[in-house]
């Protein structure tokens, strides 16, 4: 016989959306249930994303590290020469995804939210059945909210399985493959292909468009086309991905041409979509906006006290817009007066070097002329030079309004300038002008004086170029 339970807030998916709208409702007081259905607490991005790929990244800087050592010294530091045993470095990655895990169950429990761990398909906008290894179980809920996450998008001639892997597989093999064709020349794509490379892969990239990054201007791309290249990276750009067979995928180049790469892996990166299917969406009654649930400011779909949050609602798929949207959902079902209306999301590619983009871009001005340009290289800072962060070509760059010098968008590419973008997007949400930046007294030797640096520049007075 199925159980039946109702509650106040149901929530659909335990991602970085739905378990801190989950902690959020708790903390409100809330009757909240949460369904787990998909890669455990935490999501994609706790569990197969963004926590295992900067785990990996990072063992593979430091293998880096060791064989440059190795290879005739540096910074009058030698070395034997390094190995790299795979399973080990995925198990101390994977004790990193469990503690990750273990304190997310922790909150999610203090918080008093029940944790129901299935698969739910909805009948109706409110009602969903869960199949759990206890057997199924109806939940009726007030408010519903949707937080099923996206997926790996597959391509219908390059089916995963076997040695074609998504992202997914990507950072659990067992031992790095010789020769790693990346079909994709995106953010996921390149930060795994260049783990790969620096442990010791022959990587290939193969990019339908011209260029790599082409969601990034090609000043912020360049420097990682430049270190790709450096380090043997086969770029096939403007290039179609066909078939893999026998050890080889099939490549057709700009001009035409057929090629066959082999390879030992091919890791298909073209794009994640939202996770629709499966789970009932189409008896819900909700608008949809393509292949997204549609939403307003509030993240209320069209069905009434049913909200949808994070990948599922559009670009961009990122963690961090997903938890803002669960914490702002959560607040409006309490009775609070919240609205989603963030004026900048910023995003960063973990590349080598790194790329964090805030607000407007340079393709978004391109013709302007009430818009002020500056950028201050990272090879003019003493830090970046004291941590071998100076010589890749990285800079701060600030775009800002010509008549009233309010900031625009600030972008930066270089080592470590992941850590600048919570400034960044600071700055933006509170509708800083350059003057603001300039009167900030930055701290020395830090990577960040080059955004100080290059707002005093928009002023027409930077101070070290």
């Amino acid at each position: 016989m199925t159980q039946t339970i109702s509650t106040k807030v149901l929530i659909i998916g335990a991602g970085t959306g739905g378990y801190v709208a989950g902690i959020r409702c708790g903390q409100l007081g809330l009757d909240t249930v949460l369904v787990d259905g998909g890669d455990g607490l935490g999501g994609t991005c706790l569990n197969v994303g963004c926590i295992p790929s900067k785990a990996i990244i990072h063992a593979a800087t430091k293998f880096e590290t060791v064989a440059k050592a190795a290879g005739g010294g540096t910074l009058g530091i030698t070395a034997a020469k390094p190995a790299i045993d795979l399973r080990q470095t995925v198990e101390w990655k994977n004790g990193i995804v469990k503690k990750l895990n273990q304190g997310v169950a922790g909150l999610l429990k203090k918080a008093k939210v029940r944790v129901i761990k299935g698969w739910a398909t909805f009948s109706d906008a409110k009602t969903c059945t869960v199949k759990t290894a206890e057997g199924d179980l109806t939940i009726t809920a007030e408010h519903v909210i949707l937080a099923t996450g996206s997926e790996p998008v597959e391509l219908p001639f390059l089916p995963f399985g076997g040695d074609v892997i998504s992202s997914t597989e990507a950072l659990s093999l067992d031992k790095v493959p010789g020769r790693l064709v990346v079909v994709g020349g995106g953010y996921i794509g390149l930060e795994l292909g260049i783990a790969f490379r620096k442990l010791g892969a022959e990587v290939a990239i193969v990019e339908m468009a011209d260029r790599l990054l082409p969601l990034y201007d090609k000043q912020l791309t360049d420097p990682v086309t430049k270190w790709l290249e450096k380090h043997g990276v086969q770029l096939h750009l403007g290039a179609k991905a066909g078939s893999f067979e026998k050890g080889a995928l099939g490549v057709t180049d700009k001009d035409g041409k057929a090629l066959k790469l082999k390879a030992d892996k091919v890791l298909v990166t073209v794009g994640r979509r939202p996770r629709t299917k499966g789970w009932g969406l189409e008896n819900m009654g909700v608008d949809m906006a393509g292949p997204f649930v549609k939403i307003d400011q509030r993240c209320a779909t069209s069905m009434k006290n049913v909200w949808a949050i994070g990948d599922l609602t559009g670009e961009p798929m990122l963690a961090h817009k997903g938890s803002a949207q669960g914490e702002v959902v959560a607040e409006i079902i309490a009775g609070h007066d919240r609205v989603f209306d963030p004026v900048t999301i910023a995003a960063v590619c973990f590349t080598e070097p790194e790329i964090v983009s805030a607000g407007l871009g340079l393709d978004d001005v391109k013709g302007r002329d009430d818009v002020i340009t500056a950028q201050f290289p990272l090879m003019a800072i003493g830090r970046a030079l004291a941590i071998e962060a100076g010589e890749d070509g990285g800079f701060v760059r600030v775009i800002a309004s010509k008549t009233d010098h309010r900031l625009l968008g600030i972008q930066a590419v270089g080592q470590h300038v992941s850590e600048l973008s919570n400034s960044f997007a600071q700055m933006l949400e509170m509708g800083a002008v350059l003057e603001d930046v300039a009167g900030v007294i930055h701290v020395h030797p830090t990577l960040g004086e080059a955004f100080h640096e290059a707002s005093l520049r928009a002023l027409g007075h930077a101070i070290h170029i």
